[in-house]
């Protein structure tokens, strides 16, 4: 059995006794991790966000997903996919420090990294958390090449606050690993960014370090699609494999309700359903992440019901990819 120093097992187990013979709800697949079993898909929490500038209780997200997995079955109608065709196992949370926020930081880059050395050809989706949590995980999962990276990031924040006023937080992720030369600028592409939500200087900064910026408006104009097949372009020119990082809050606050940085005027939930589909189909994309929803401001759990349809989308397109 394999065991992990700073993996705990899924605090939330929820499951259903009554069942049809003909359906299979997403707990009947995505079940912990016994650690035995091969694990193809591995769904990881990471409940840190106390290192969040807004008030958040985004640390309580893995296990709102968790309390939804009997909810939904685990096929895709308007793809025909059944997410079963995969080997998905929930293997728990990376654990987090009481009061020391860098070593929370410190337990996600190392927890991941044991994994990904353990578990090759694990693909992660990983579950935070705010945003803070994707420098740490992108730091592991460069590890697991030899090559360079790139990182698709849907968000209506730019994410590149300096590091200096207030130390490494929700809006420094990108920003961290440009500074420490996990990824280049210009291997990042970022969809969906907010008038109103953004500074002057850090769109300079973007600029500056060759970050391909796409507005929410330019998604309202010219479609997802188009949009998502640059920054896969971006993303994937020159480097070895691609990361994705789903930030809720891009989404408009009429479909996002429960975020701690809503926006007016965001993408629709279609959108984001057809850009997590689209990235799960590339062959390039080999790491996933999606943060940033408050389950304590929710209302009747409907961000939290939207994260868990964009998981279960993005993997639709990656078995969509195998051939499945």
């Amino acid at each position: 059995m394999k065991r992990f120093a700073l993996l705990s097992p899924p605090e939330l187990v929820r499951r259903t006794n009554w069942r049809d013979r003909h359906e299979t709800k997403v707990a009947h697949w995505l079940t912990p991790w016994d650690g035995q079993a091969d694990v193809e898909v591995g769904f990881i929490g990471v409940p840190l966000s106390k290192t969040s500038i807004s008030v958040s209780g985004a640390s309580m997200t893995p296990n709102a997903l968790r309390e939804l997995f009997p909810t939904m079955t685990t096929y895709d109608i308007d793809h025909d996919v059944d997410l079963q065709v995969l080997r998905a196992h929930d293997l728990g949370d990376i654990q987090m420090h009481v009061t020391d926020l860098l070593r929370c930081h410190s337990n996600i880059e190392q927890g991941l990294a044991e994994i990904y050395q353990a578990m090759p050809r694990m693909f992660p989706i990983i579950a935070g958390g705010d945003h803070s949590i994707t420098c740490p995980s992108v730091k592991a999962f460069r590890t697991r090449y030899s090559g360079k990276v790139g990182i698709v990031q849907l968000d209506s924040h730019m994410d590149v606050r300096n590091l200096e006023d207030g130390g490494p937080s929700n809006g420094t992720p990108i920003r961290g690993l440009i500074e420490s030369g996990t990824v280049e600028g210009t291997h990042i592409a970022q969809i969906g960014l907010h008038s109103f939500a953004n500074s002057k200087p850090y769109r300079e900064y973007a600029l500056s370090k060759g970050i391909t910026q796409f507005t929410a408006s330019q998604v309202a104009k010219e479609g997802i699609a188009p949009l998502v097949e640059q920054a896969l372009a971006v993303a994937g020119n020159g480097t070895e494999a691609i990361y994705v990082t789903v930030d809720m809050d891009v989404l408009d606050q009429a479909y996002a309700p429960g975020v701690p940085a809503m926006v007016a005027a965001g993408i629709t939930s279609w959108q984001l359903l057809e850009a997590v589909y689209l990235l799960g189909a590339h062959p390039k994309v080999q790491g996933f992440d999606i943060v940033c929803v408050d389950p304590v401001h929710d209302v009747r759990r409907a961000t939290v019901r939207m994260t868990l349809h964009t998981i279960l989308t993005f993997l639709a397109g990656y078995a969509k990819r195998l051939g499945r």
